[in-house]
């Protein structure tokens, strides 16, 4: 007790160097746990892009393949799904629901995805978080449009905007369906998904613009206007890929297996967890590159803390000699300074993980809409270990002080120097 009334007195006696030392540590411990935090979050947000979903359907490819094209809307498929195959899936008994998707279009650089109502039903991303709107409605109209958070913020979209939809996914020489506009009815909450930078509008409205269409070329004299089309058979004749639910997920597997011996036409059914897992591997050097970054905090900020420590030393020379020679031991100043060190590290500790979770719950809804990073207010698995991993080296980094101070002799702190 006496050796820490003795530190804490004399932290109280140098408050500028020490608050320095404590912000030194708490920026550290800010920062690590932040991209810590950040990484966690990530990956967890990344392999629940899709959740409640048992299986992704495609034409036959490969699984990283289909969910590529199908979810994040990467590259192109290489081939489509038959309605008929569609519906021959979705009326198999263990299917719940389907939600099917179109894709081949785009509006000023973002995909366009036809579907159906279902979609903002069935679709759920995290932790089962259903789709919100945060203003207006899902399509009702044949020519509705449902935007995401990223595409109204960027091209400062609002309901009731009218929108041209472009033939083919990039490129200068696309053709716009500019003959069928269609009319925004709502604009869909930041999901940090892939839905944020997606322009949602009905199966049928993607039959519709290309009534009068083949191969990718408009049919010379057989436009078709907005209303002419509302009146033709607008079922669809073909998808890009669906999304199912089961009544059971005891029976993924079997329907799996279903789908993949399809005899019709080659298809392909894979679990979105075992393909968003597949993903990550092949992007792990993205999280590698996280842990360096955290190292390198680390290290930082405990090489900052060592060198205050070091710089008020020098200072204290007197005041280490004027305590030997009051019977203080070489070992008692020794823990004097690595008790010093361990409570400064404490208390950078808290200053970081307080100021860690204000800005996490004052920037959460601006990393999500701006980012699409979900960062959650709940400390990461790993914290703790890297807390205590700190709480160490803050020990350890006294040590080195406490060793200098233990070398030097006591006629050097006594000495007037002049």
């Amino acid at each position: 007790m006496k050796l820490l009334s003795l530190t804490l007195k004399s932290l109280r006696q140098r408050k500028a160097g020490v608050a320095l030392t404590v912000f030194t540590v708490a920026l550290s411990v800010f920062l690590l746990l932040g991209v810590e935090r950040v990484r966690t979050d990530a990956r967890q947000g990344f392999a629940s892009t899709v959740s409640g979903t048992d299986l992704l359907v495609g034409a036959r490819s490969g699984p990283v393949t289909l969910l590529l094209y199908s979810i994040f809307h990467v590259g192109e498929a290489t081939n489509n799904i038959t309605w008929k195959s569609y519906q021959a899936i979705r009326a198999m008994p263990e299917v719940a629901w389907t939600v099917p998707l179109s894709l081949g279009d785009s509006h000023r650089g973002f995909r366009v995805t036809g579907t159906t109502a279902d979609f903002f039903t069935h679709y759920h991303y995290g932790r089962g978080n259903a789709l919100a709107f945060t203003s207006g409605k899902p399509f009702a109209d044949l020519y509705d449009a449902v935007i995401g958070a990223e595409v109204a913020r960027q091209l400062h979209y609002k309901v009731g905007d009218r929108i041209v939809l472009s033939h083919g996914l990039g490129g200068p020489n696309l053709a716009s369906h500019a003959d069928k506009p269609f009319r925004i009815s709502g604009v869909v909450a930041p999901t940090g998904t892939p839905v944020d930078a997606t322009i949602a509008v009905s199966l049928e409205a993607i039959e519709a613009i290309h009534v009068d269409w083949r191969s990718g070329m408009r049919l010379p004299g057989l436009e078709a206007s907005a209303d002419e089309a509302r009146r033709m058979d607008l079922t669809p004749k073909a998808i890009t890929a669906a999304l199912v639910g089961l009544h059971s997920r005891l029976s993924a597997f079997a329907v799996q297996g279903a789908i993949n011996d399809y005899d019709e036409e080659p298809l392909l059914a894979v679990l979105p967890g075992v393909a968003l897992g597949e993903l990550w591997h092949l992007i792990g050097t993205a999280e590698n590159a996280l842990r360096v970054v955290s190292g390198m905090v680390l290290l930082v900020g405990m090489s900052g803390m060592l060198t205050a420590l070091l710089g008020m030393l020098g200072e204290r020379r007197r005041e280490m000699a004027v305590l030997r020679a009051l019977g203080a031991s070489t070992r008692t100043v020794f823990s004097l300074l690595v008790m010093e060190s361990t409570l400064l590290t404490i208390a950078g500790m808290l200053a970081g993980v307080i100021l860690l979770d204000a800005t996490t719950a004052l920037a959460h809804d601006y990393l999500l809409a701006v980012a699409g990073l979900v960062i959650d207010e709940t400390p990461a698995p790993g914290e703790g270990v890297l807390l205590l991993v700190v709480l160490a080296l803050g020990s350890l980094a006294g040590c080195i002080p406490g060793w200098v101070a233990y070398r030097r002799s006591l006629a050097d702190g006594l000495q007037v120097r002049l």
